[in-house]
């Protein structure tokens, strides 16, 4: 009978926890698939650095694990320009979340692209080759704390430049690139690169890097915005090099643009306001 008894109430456990999981998995698909209101004569396209991750409150309406924020360079271009327009960008995308969807369970980025939207912004990519991941474990790897200790226990480390998968990144691209233009025709598409987050030369506190360290990651940096400028010039569209404009302005300048090692709740070596501006002001004034 006792015997009975509990098997009834690990019946009952299980079911709960499994009805719970089932409701949590529908609700975080469910928020995933909100596509914002608005009129898409600009939409922008991208990653954590387009989506102002660490800069402020969540954009209402936005899927909650995009960390889409109200400040990011996008609204403040848009404010900027008076144009309406529909924010698609979302955290931790690459290329290919933006091309075709798979991220969050959301669709591709670009379903909102129609052939009266007028302007398009992109920035994505590190992502693709483990750039802000490598920067956050090496940071995290040379720290006193637990999550430091993890990392030195179960990292091997910084994948070399030649084993990043650049090659892919650059066809996905291509095709991405192709596809907005397929889309949306009249649409003039602007390219902006990573701002820079590593100086010319060296480190600083604010990095948490070796300088053996911020070499890896320079190089990274480096061929990101090579290989970005690169594609979009190729396929025609408007390149906006934050990279370079930016490289007096890394996490170890007096006047950043981006942020140094902090929390992951702090969104590390990701721009902070004044880099999210700078951006817009950038497009801005290759638009004008």
């Amino acid at each position: 009978m006792k015997r009975k008894r509990v098997l009834r109430w690990l019946l009952i456990v299980v079911v709960t926890v499994s009805v719970l999981i089932a409701a949590a998995a529908l609700w975080l698909i469910l928020d995933a698939r909100r596509t914002p209101d608005g009129t898409p004569t600009y939409v922008a396209l991208g990653s954590s650095y387009a989506a102002g991750a660490g800069l402020g409150p969540r954009q209402p309406g936005s899927p909650r694990l995009c960390q889409r924020s109200d400040s990011g360079y996008p609204p403040r271009l848009a404010l900027k320009l008076r144009l309406p327009f529909v924010d698609m960008t979302c955290s931790s995308s690459v290329t290919k979340h933006v091309l075709v969807g798979g991220q969050y369970f959301q669709d591709a980025q670009i379903r909102t692209l129609t052939p009266k939207t007028r302007l398009v912004t992109l920035t994505v990519g590190g992502n693709d080759v483990g750039f802000v991941r490598d920067l956050y474990l090496l940071a995290a790897r040379n720290s006193g704390t637990w999550f430091g200790w993890t990392v030195r226990k179960l990292w091997d480390g910084p994948l070399p430049l030649a084993n990043r998968d650049f090659p892919k990144f650059a066809v996905t691209l291509k095709s991405l690139i192709q596809e907005i233009r397929r889309r949306s025709p009249q649409a003039q598409i602007v390219v902006a690169t990573y701002p820079a987050v590593l100086p010319p030369s060296g480190t600083c506190p604010q990095l948490g890097l070796s300088a053996s360290d911020a070499n890896i990651m320079r190089n990274v940096q480096y061929e990101l915005a090579t290989v970005t400028r690169q594609v979009a010039k190729q396929e025609g569209a408007t390149v906006v090099d934050m990279t370079m404009i930016g490289l007096n302005h890394s996490a170890c300048a007096n006047k950043s643009w981006t942020r140094g090692w902090s929390t992951i709740r702090q969104a590390p070596f990701h721009p902070n306001a004044t880099g999210a501006q700078a951006t817009a002001d950038a497009i801005a004034a290759t638009l004008t």
